[in-house]
């Protein structure tokens, strides 16, 4: 695993009290061209077998608006679970203050709802 990156995240399976292992995950930033407002790709990963992606994207990153992207739909796809939420997405802004610029981004996951909060 690399240093950890500005942006991190755990996510656990609310239905089985397990770390939600093999969900894809990307971060994004909120960036423009020619005038239009667009999501740029930065990176993305595959949470280990904690439920933990320690390494999504640089240890720093600028000030801003990012978004982390979910596909849940794919993890419950492996179970035949249905699910009416196959992406989540957390939008997040970046502060200039650099006390603040690890966000950690916990994501609790079942097939019919959701919750995150600011980690630790």
């Amino acid at each position: 695993m690399s240093a950890r990156s500005a942006i991190t995240t755990h996510v656990l399976d609310a239905v089985t009290g397990r770390p939600a292992v093999g969900v894809p995950v990307s971060l994004e930033q909120l960036g423009a061209t020619d005038g239009t407002t667009t999501w740029v790709w930065l990176a993305s990963g595959v949470t280990d077998a904690d439920g933990r992606l320690a390494d999504l994207g640089p240890a720093a990153l600028a000030p801003g608006r990012y978004r982390v992207v979910f596909d849940t739909g794919s993890f419950f796809a492996r179970t035949a679970t249905p699910t009416l939420y196959p992406e989540v997405i957390v939008s997040i802004e970046l502060p200039a203050d650099p006390a603040l610029a690890h966000v950690h981004v916990p994501l609790l996951l079942s097939p019919f709802a959701y919750s995150t909060y600011r980690g630790s």
